[in-house]
C-alpha cells in the first residue's frame, strides 16, 4: 500500500473546513485503508480480520511518528524536524515552523535585551531592579561601586539588608507616602553622597537610581554653613549698632535735623538687617531639618485671628479692609511656629503690597477631606513673567518698593520651604491690574477631623 508523496511545507491551519487543511485528505487516506484491508479480508472470507489489520497498521504508524515526534522534542533540537509523511509529515513541519519562529524572537528579544544592558551600563548612575519585597533582580556596573553589590551572591537579596543605613530603610518602607528621593552615604564609602529614586513599573516591580552628588552636597553644605555662621556672627554687631543708635536717638532729642535724620536711618537699617538675619537663620535650620521634629494639632483658625489683628494693626492709616472667614472646627497637624511664619508671610505681604483703602480677604476652609488657606487681595497685580521666580531667595519685582516696606526678599523662599516639609505647595496666581491670590491645600494626611470648639473652650473654663 502506496502513501501519498509528502507535501512540501506549508503555513498549516488546523481549523474545520479552512483553505489548506489536511483532514481531507486525511480522511480519504484512512477510508481507503479500510477500504483495501476490508476488500482483502472478504477475499480470504475474513473481513473482520482484515479490518483488525489495517486498523493495527494505522495504530503502528501512529506510534512510530508519536516517538519520532517525543525524541524529537526532548531530544533533538535540530534544526530539521523528522522525515515523515502525510498528516505527520504537517504536523512535523507546522511544530519546525513554530520553533523557528519563536527561536528568531528569542533573538530578536535577546538582542533588544542586551542593547538594554549595555545602555544601562554606560550610564554614569547606578541602576538596580526590585521585584516584590525589595529583591534584588539585577544591577548595572556603577550599583557595584557605588553600593559594593556583589554578582552572584547578591542576586536575590532583599536591598535593605545589604544597605543598613537607617535612612534608607525607612525611605524603601515609606513608598506610600511618596517620597520621590533621598540622600544618603554610599555604603562603600561614607565621603560619598548619593542621592536615591525609586521608581515603579510593571507589576510590584521598582527601579533603584542612586546618583552620585558629593560634589553638590559639599556645596550646598558650605553654603548652609557659611549663611549660618555668617548670619550669627552679624547678630552681635547689629544688636550693638541698634542698642547705640537708640541711645544717639535719645541723646540727640530736638537737635541738628540732620542728625537725628542719619541716627534713624541707622536705627532702620539695622532693624531691617536683623530682620534678614533672622530669616537667614530661619532658612538655614528649615535645610537642614528634614521635617518637623515633632507633628501636634495646630489650632489655625485661632492663629489666623491674631495674624489678621496684626494685619490691621500694620495697615496703620492704610485702612485696608481685612476680611476673615475661618471654620473653626478645622486644624491640622504640624510646627505652629512654622506654619505661622509661613502664612502671616502671605498676609502680612498682602498688607504691604495692597494700595491704601484696599480689601484683603484671609479664608481657611475645608474642600474634601483637605485643609485650604487662601489670601486674595485687589493690588495691582504680578507680571506673568515672575510668577514662577518669586519664591526665589532676594527675589524682587521692585527693589525700591521692597526697601520701602522693609521686606528682606526671603519671605516667599521660607514659605515655600515650610510648605515643602509639609508636602504641599504655595500655588500662586495673578493679573496685573486685578490682584493676587495664594493658596495653599494641605495634604488630607495632615487634616484633622472636625474638632468641637465649644467643648474645649468649656473644658479649658473649668480649668
Amino acid at each position: 500500500m502506496s502513501l501519498p508523496p509528502r507535501s512540501s511545507p506549508r503555513r498549516v491551519s488546523f481549523r474545520s473546513g479552512a483553505a489548506g487543511s489536511p483532514w481531507p485528505a486525511v480522511t480519504l487516506r484512512l477510508a481507503l485503508i479500510f477500504l483495501v484491508s476490508g476488500g482483502l479480508g472478504y477475499l480470504i472470507g475474513h473481513v473482520v480480520l482484515g479490518l483488525f489489520l489495517g486498523t493495527a497498521a494505522c495504530l503502528v504508524w501512529n506510534l512510530v511518528n508519536q516517538v519520532q515526534l517525543e525524541r524529537w522534542l526532548r531530544e533533538g533540537r535540530t534544526l530539521e524536524p523528522p522525515d515523515s509523511r502525510g498528516l505527520w509529515g504537517d504536523i512535523f513541519n507546522g511544530i519546525h515552523r513554530l520553533q523557528r519562529r519563536q527561536r528568531s524572537r528569542r533573538q530578536k528579544l535577546a538582542t533588544i535585551l542586551q542593547g538594554i544592558r549595555e545602555s544601562i551600563n554606560a550610564m554614569p548612575d547606578a541602576a538596580v531592579i526590585l521585584r516584590e519585597n525589595s529583591e534584588i533582580q539585577w544591577w548595572n556596573g556603577p550599583a557595584r561601586d557605588l553600593l559594593g553589590l556583589q554578582w552572584p551572591q547578591d542576586e536575590g537579596q532583599r536591598i535593605a539588608n545589604l544597605f543598613r543605613h537607617p535612612d534608607f530603610g525607612s525611605f524603601i518602607r515609606r513608598e506610600e507616602e511618596g517620597t520621590s528621593t533621598i540622600t544618603v552615604p554610599s555604603p562603600v564609602d561614607e565621603d560619598l553622597m548619593l542621592e536615591i529614586r525609586l521608581i515603579p513599573y510593571a507589576e510590584n516591580q521598582r527601579l533603584l537610581l542612586a546618583r552620585d552628588i558629593t560634589r553638590l552636597y559639599r556645596l550646598e553644605r558650605m553654603r548652609r554653613d557659611f549663611v549660618a555662621n555668617i548670619s550669627h556672627e552679624l547678630r552681635t554687631p547689629l544688636t550693638v549698632i541698634h542698642g547705640l543708635s537708640e541711645t544717639l536717638a535719645d541723646t540727640v532729642g530736638n537737635g541738628d535735623p540732620r542728625t537725628r535724620r542719619s541716627i534713624e536711618l541707622i536705627h532702620q537699617q539695622t532693624l531691617r538687617m536683623e530682620r534678614l538675619v533672622e530669616d537667614l537663620l530661619m532658612l538655614s535650620r528649615l535645610e537642614t531639618e528634614p521635617k518637623p521634629v515633632e507633628m501636634k494639632p495646630v489650632n489655625l483658625p485661632a492663629v489666623l485671628g491674631l495674624l489678621v489683628e496684626e494685619a490691621r494693626t500694620l495697615s496703620g492709616d492704610g485702612n485696608h479692609r481685612i476680611e476673615l472667614d475661618t471654620d473653626p472646627g478645622l486644624w491640622v497637624y504640624g510646627d505652629e511656629s512654622e506654619l505661622r511664619s509661613a502664612l502671616s508671610n502671605l498676609v502680612f505681604n498682602a498688607v504691604k503690597y495692597t494700595p491704601a483703602g484696599g480689601h484683603i480677604q484671609v479664608l481657611w476652609q475645608r474642600r474634601g477631606n483637605r485643609a485650604y488657606f487662601r489670601v486674595e487681595d485687589d493690588g495691582p497685580g504680578i507680571p506673568a513673567q515672575h510668577l514662577p521666580r518669586l519664591t526665589e531667595r532676594f527675589y524682587r519685582l521692585d527693589s525700591g518698593r521692597s526697601s520701602r516696606t522693609g521686606g528682606t526678599g526671603l519671605g516667599l523662599a521660607i514659605v515655600k520651604h515650610v510648605l515643602g516639609r509639609y508636602g504641599t505647595r504655595l500655588q500662586i496666581k495673578s493679573e496685573v491690574g486685578k490682584g493676587s491670590r495664594f493658596s495653599i491645600t494641605f495634604p488630607e494626611r495632615l487634616t484633622l477631623p472636625y474638632v468641637d470648639t465649644t467643648m474645649i473652650s468649656e473644658t479649658a473654663g473649668r480649668r
